[in-house]
């Protein structure tokens, strides 16, 4: 590998989020739901209220630069204290904000997150404003001047949006990753057709069966291979199957640990592997740190202060690679 630092650029929406927690979060089994009763007309005092800024671009921004790679965040906010907070977290995190534009018909999302006493949530979210399907005032120069794109949560935006950024990416040789959020997935026929512009696909089984037959995350990833280079699936705590069309693997959990709140874990997971591929690390060395770094984020209230930092220790993990 050479001296230069890999740069991604990272586009998509930004939210505050509100963690409310309290031991009347405590979630009951009703049929097949889970649920909590919040009275009509009381007022519920709250042991624990924390504040943290989210939005899946954001957060992959931030393990990025935590690794020691040159991240920068594009998107439109507003003046809001919301996308305020946003930028200066962003900014704290030596993650470049320089290309994102401010006006104040944008707004950043706000989400306020009840959390359960198992560590599940409920997400009360209001969306925010920005960009639309046509990239309005999105600066997608960075681009041109970027070794990979990350896009996702393209908010209003959607896959239209989405094919407009792979296409700046096909232009200009720079490699994407995608991580598809769920204004993406809401058309799948058409982000299935723009596939074959992307370098790293990262999926949970649910969604790989909306883009391929399959019924094991083996042979969705065997599928999605026909499209992309390197595919990632993802099955919740039965673990994750990748394959880099040589070899393929499959990984258990990495840690069993008290989980606080899920927020952001498979952005720390989707990020956590691009973080070390860029980096030249091998398929197992990027799964195994993947998996780390979704760990330590379930540990911790939001979805940013349980990333991983540069030099971490990692120890072994549940995994076997075999050739594909």
């Amino acid at each position: 590998m050479s001296g230069k630092i890999t740069k991604i650029v990272c586009i998509g929406k930004a939210t505050q989020d509100v963690f409310l927690k309290d031991d009347e979060f405590d979630p009951h089994k009703e049929g097949k739901t889970l649920y909590t009763h919040l009275p009509l007309g009381a007022k519920m005092d709250i042991d624990d209220l924390e504040f943290s800024t989210g939005g899946n671009a954001t957060n992959v921004a931030v393990t990025f630069a935590r690794q020691g790679l040159h991240a920068e965040y594009v998107w439109t906010l507003g003046h809001d204290p919301a996308s305020e907070s946003v930028l200066r977290d962003l900014d704290g995190e030596g993650v470049l904000t320089n290309r994102v534009y401010q006006d104040k018909q944008y707004q950043a999302g706000y989400s306020t997150i009840l959390i359960a006493t198992n560590g599940e949530r409920t997400i009360l979210n209001h969306a925010g404003k920005s960009t639309n399907a046509d990239g309005d005032h999105l600066d997608l120069s960075a681009i041109e001047e970027a070794d990979w794109v990350y896009p996702t949560a393209l908010a209003r935006g959607g896959v239209e949006l989405l094919r407009k950024i792979v296409d700046e990416a096909d232009k200009h040789d720079v490699k994407v990753m995608l991580n598809p959020a769920g204004t993406e997935l809401a058309k799948p026929d058409k982000l299935k057709g723009l596939l074959e512009s992307v370098e790293v696909l990262c999926l949970n089984k649910e969604e790989a069966q909306m883009l391929v037959h399959g019924e094991s995350s083996e042979e969705l990833v065997r599928h999605l291979l026909h499209y992309v280079k390197v595919v990632i699936v993802s099955d919740g705590p039965r673990g994750v199957v990748a394959s880099d069309g040589t070899t393929i693997i499959k990984a258990g959990m990495y840690e069993d640990v008290k989980v606080n709140d899920r927020t952001g874990a498979g952005d720390a997971f989707a990020s956590g592997f691009l973080s070390q591929w860029v980096q030249g690390k091998s398929l197992k060395e990027a799964i195994v740190f993947a998996s780390a770094n979704s760990t330590s984020v379930v540990t911790k209230i939001g979805a940013k202060p349980g990333i991983l930092g540069k030099h971490v220790r990692l120890h072994d993990m549940p995994l076997h690679e075999r050739p594909l």
